[in-house]
């Protein structure tokens, strides 16, 4: 039984990171994330949860990606985001060169958005608050009390 299992799995494979149609319910599958695979912009990778479209699998009463507020804390959000996703693929693609130059643009965005962010509305951390001329990390209002940034 185990082989006949085992011969069926391997003519159900998918190359390119995807759950096959043949895939039996009860056996657990992790897809394969090629090299250089297509990407989601910053902004849907972290409504869907993944930078990647080939691991945004289908899941039991799955709800469609979540509408993100507009505004800095919600654009700097999915650049953190994307900087995690393209951490993660690199620990396992370090030849990537593609995925690496990307990782620095990105990092580089990220920084740049922090500083725009902590320049409007003040330190994200208290690392940030020990730049300042004085100390202005319990200030009010916090990150997530300003309006634009709240769901509706």
């Amino acid at each position: 039984m185990y082989r006949e299992n085992s011969a069926a799995a391997a003519s159900c494979s998918d190359p390119n990171g995807s759950m096959p149609a043949c895939a039996p319910l009860a056996v657990g599958y992790v897809p394969f994330q090629p090299n250089d695979p297509k990407r989601y912009g910053e902004r849907d990778a972290l409504s869907n949860g993944t930078l990647y479209p080939s691991l945004n699998l289908p899941f039991h009463l799955m709800v469609g990606g979540s509408k993100l507020p507009e505004g800095l804390l919600a654009d700097l959000q999915a650049l953190s985001f994307v900087l995690l996703e393209l951490g993660t693929y690199l620990d396992t693609h370090p030849e990537d060169e593609e995925a690496f130059t990307l990782f620095k643009r990105f990092a580089a965005m990220e920084k740049s958005a922090r500083a725009a962010y902590e320049k409007q509305r003040g330190p994200l951390t208290r690392a940030a608050a020990a730049e300042s001329m004085s100390y202005n990390w319990l200030q009010d209002p916090w990150p997530w009390n300003y309006e634009e940034n709240e769901v509706k």
